[in-house]
């Protein structure tokens, strides 16, 4: 329909937001949950499926950050070595050029608008099984992560544009201040707060500066 992709994420997240809590009425699915008629939920998480979000890998590395690892690699060869990537990227930095040079502009938009909706949701396979329940409540508070990390992304290696490498370093970048303000008893309030100034001033070295240099 046209719409400009901003307006339309924006759009899709609310009506995805609402949408998710109609089935369980706003109730998060848990093993041995009360059920509208008040009987007790049967069924239970098969273990295999909670070990992609709580085992290790030879007991030291975390199953989640193996496949996020794995993903970063394979999104990465795609960006940086393949012509597929190229064309994403120049779709991203000028569109109407790319249309002009004879790329296929609306299939590529389609294509990474699934490529990101797959990644998302191998995310809250990986959440839902580090849980152990299905909370549609428990990633809301990770879009400002995702956010914050593609955009500290700018600023990994003087990029200053969106890449694997750099999301990646973002995302733990993003973890690593989390956990310390954990670890120092911070209040969980001041998380966003903090996750904001670093995003803002990220984004102040990488363009700011790079400007007064030039």
């Amino acid at each position: 329909m046209r719409i400009p992709d901003i307006l339309a994420t924006l759009g899709s997240m609310f009506l995805v937001l609402g949408l998710q809590l109609i089935p369980s009425a706003g109730n998060s699915i848990a093993v041995g949950m009360t059920l509208a008629n008040g009987d007790e939920a049967p069924g239970s998480f098969p273990p295999a499926f909670l070990a992609l979000g709580r085992a290790r890998w030879f007991d030291l590395i975390p199953v989640p950050v193996v496949v996020t690892a794995a993903v970063a690699l394979v999104i990465w060869l795609l960006l940086e070595r393949t012509r597929h990537g190229r064309l994403f990227y120049a779709i991203g930095g000028n569109e109407q050029a790319a249309r002009l040079a004879g790329a296929a502009v609306g299939r590529y938009r389609v294509l990474a608008y699934v490529l990101s909706a797959v990644l998302a949701a191998l995310g809250g396979v990986l959440l839902a099984a580090r849980l152990g329940r299905g909370d549609v409540s428990s990633g809301n508070s990770l879009v400002l992560d995702a956010l914050g990390a593609a955009l500290i992304g700018f600023a990994v290696l003087g990029a200053r544009k969106p890449n694997a490498f750099g999301t990646l370093i973002g995302a733990l970048l993003i973890a690593v201040l989390l956990n310390g303000l954990t670890m120092l008893n911070a209040p969980y309030y001041t998380q966003d707060f903090v996750k904001g100034l670093v995003l803002v001033l990220a984004l102040v070295f990488t363009f700011g500066f790079a400007r007064e240099r030039r």
